[in-house]
């Protein structure tokens, strides 16, 4: 168990369905005493970190995706000209979180959106709270953008998939939990117009990551989560028990690190 009081920043990555991975990752952390006190994500790891900032822990993470039929998020068509909206995840956001704000939540949260006006990376961590998780989310091509300050905004990982750097001003010793890991992509999954469309979106996300990457104290990147898509919602339990054998099985490697941390700042 951990006992040291180093201030921990967690930082939880986008990948659609693959973020239930973080939930149970989460739950291994806290089983070990591991207790981050900053937390930052992108997309689906924005999502996972809203509700571990609001004060759930990850048995009621669970019981809320238990309850949300997050396949919801995946009807994907064209309905009055355009893209399909993220409201139901804004309206389920609601149902359990009652102020929406990012000042009602526990614990600072910071969430990566991608302003598509500007073209720049935008982290959140003050205002109103549903809009930019729901922004975060907005998987361009997939879902409508989110309006916000009369400029339109999508997915976070388009540009920053694993948002490390909030986390440095403030955090002793930085976790970073990576989604999208780098393959080789094979023909059968390059067959398409989609196929291609994803790869490329893969290679935006792999390319900002690796900065982010060089910034953590210590990253869980389960290499098994490609197994998974981005949209496979109804492998929750299976995504999230990898998730959390993944980090079970590093946690006397995270708690080593974290003990040299702990020596290191006493020296210093």
């Amino acid at each position: 168990m951990y006992k040291n009081k180093l201030k921990i920043g967690l930082s939880l990555s986008g990948g659609g369905a693959r973020g239930f991975a973080h939930i149970g990752a989460l739950q291994a952390l806290l089983e070990a005493g591991i207790e981050p006190d900053l937390v930052s994500g992108a997309s689906a790891g924005s999502v996972v970190g809203t509700l571990y900032a609001a004060g759930y822990s990850p048995e009621e993470i669970q019981v809320f995706i238990k309850k949300s039929n997050f396949l919801k998020l995946v009807k994907i068509g064209l309905p009055n000209g355009g893209l399909t909206k993220l409201t139901y995840l804004q309206e389920r956001l609601a149902d359990i979180i009652e102020i929406d704000d990012f000042s009602a939540l526990k614990r600072k949260l910071w969430v990566a959106v991608t302003n598509l006006n500007t073209g720049e990376l935008e982290l959140r961590k003050e205002g109103p709270l549903f809009d930019v998780v729901m922004a975060s989310c907005s998987i361009p091509l997939v879902f409508q953008p989110v309006e916000m300050d009369n400029q339109l905004y999508v997915d976070g990982g388009l540009l920053c998939n694993l948002p490390v750097s909030p986390l440095k001003e403030e955090a002793d010793f930085i976790i970073g939990i990576n989604l999208v890991p780098s393959v080789v992509a094979d023909k059968k999954s390059l067959n398409g117009v989609v196929g291609i469309a994803y790869r490329c979106f893969d290679l935006s996300v792999l390319t900002n990551t690796q900065p982010q990457i060089a910034l953590c104290d210590y990253l869980l990147e389960p290499t098994e989560i490609t197994k998974y898509s981005i949209f496979q919602f109804n492998k929750y339990e299976a995504i999230y028990r990898l998730g959390y054998e993944t980090t079970k099985a590093k946690v006397a490697d995270i708690l080593e690190a974290l003990e040299k941390a702990s020596l290191a700042s006493v020296a210093t």
